[in-house]
């Protein structure tokens, strides 16, 4: 299979707690907005209070938690743009502001400003979600974006990205720290206009683009925005809590995204308990098996990643988890401590010994044989 391209070789790296976006990881985007100096999204980048503009994010994306790791890394050195110690990504994501159920995500004439999209093979191909026609299309500009980061080197490890926080998520998990981005009715505090605006005065100096939330395909723009950021010379990269199966199939399948950091909380049975949600156990999952089998016909680079709090099942299924993660055929891997920071205010991320546990279960899941592990712990 197609292992992650940036973290080629095994290695297990011990990163304090840092900005990362997305639903469970990293700093929330609260905090990185409190730390960032705010870019300018209009003409030049020129530096103005984050106050000024809220969602505008302009730091240099580096490790929020600060001071090395006690844990090494065992094998090959960070290529260009990977996280420095202290890093770590942004778990959850998306939004929406639709409501029903699953419905195909389709980039329409986004995607074929481009030529239309391409399949796993790299040829031109035509557009079919899986299951039926292409859906109507809807365009990039209808993206609820909840904030900006101008420069992130932790949300695609390897790859200096920018980084769109989009607003809304279907699910509740209990230690997500990135609470602010769960309602989805929320106005956009940053337009996709000025998102393009940066990435045009980027081109040559970063990398991708990566999409996060909140759980960013629960919006059906996400697809165009994939496909309008490849049209201008960026890779793409998404983090996803696997909430929309149906949704990733399409945009691999439509050669819209390069690299899935992928969330897998649970047990199957469990789910329901970890997310709030009743009917979503084998939803990651499923998304697992498709990743996997894309990356065997040359589509997406992708990490799994668990996130583990004291007292509650998702400490209980961590091993069987990555166990089963393995056995399903993925090679790139992170456990990760979940932090208060941003989450609600029962959670409890703290516990007597939990940190040496968390350190003997990194052990045990690396010792399963992965081409990359990373352990990611709160402090």
């Amino acid at each position: 299979m197609t292992t992650n391209r940036a973290l080629a070789g095994a290695h297990r790296t011990g990163t304090r707690a840092g900005g990362a976006g997305g639903p469970e990881e990293g700093s929330s985007l609260r905090t990185r907005l409190r730390r960032s100096e705010a870019v300018g999204l209009g003409g030049d980048d020129g530096a103005r209070s984050a106050r000024s503009r809220p969602g505008a994010l302009g730091e240099p994306e580096g490790p929020a938690g600060g001071g090395p790791s006690q844990a090494l890394q065992s094998a090959g050195a960070p290529p260009r743009g990977a996280p420095p110690r202290g890093a770590r990504p942004g778990d959850e994501q998306p939004g929406d502001v639709r409501a029903g159920g699953e419905r195909p995500l389709g980039p329409g004439g986004a995607a074929q400003a481009q030529g239309g999209p391409l399949g796993l093979d790299g040829a031109p191909q035509p557009f079919h979600p899986a299951g039926g026609a292409p859906s109507a299309h809807c365009p990039a500009s209808e993206l609820a974006i909840a904030g900006l980061v101008p420069l992130s080197t932790v949300d695609w490890p390897g790859r200096l990205s920018a980084t769109v926080f989009t607003q809304g998520c279907p699910w509740n998990c209990h230690y997500c720290h990135n609470q602010d981005l769960i309602p989805i009715r929320v106005p956009s505090k940053v337009s996709w206009r000025e998102v393009r605006d940066l990435l045009s005065r980027r081109r040559g100096l970063l990398d991708a683009v990566v999409f996060t939330g909140g759980e960013a395909l629960r919006q059906h723009a996400c697809a165009a925005a994939a496909a309008e950021a490849r049209a201008l010379g960026f890779e793409v990269g998404l983090h996803t809590a696997g909430a929309y199966p149906r949704r990733l199939t399409d945009l691999v399948a439509a050669g819209l995204v390069d690299w899935v950091g992928l969330d897998v909380k649970a047990l199957p049975e469990h789910y329901p308990q970890v997310v709030g949600r009743p009917r979503t156990g084998r939803k990651a999952w499923d998304c697992l098996e498709m990743l996997v089998e894309a990356a065997g016909r040359g589509g997406p680079d992708f990490e799994v990643r668990t996130t583990v709090a004291p007292g509650d099942v998702t400490a209980e299924d961590a091993y069987e988890v990555a166990r089963r993660v393995h056995a399903a055929g993925a090679r790139t891997y992170a456990l990760q401590q979940a932090r208060s920071e941003g989450a609600r205010a029962d959670f409890i991320a703290v516990a007597p010994g939990w940190d040496a546990a968390c350190e003997r279960l990194a052990a045990r899941i690396e010792a399963l044989g992965w081409d990359a592990f990373t352990y990611r712990p709160a402090s």
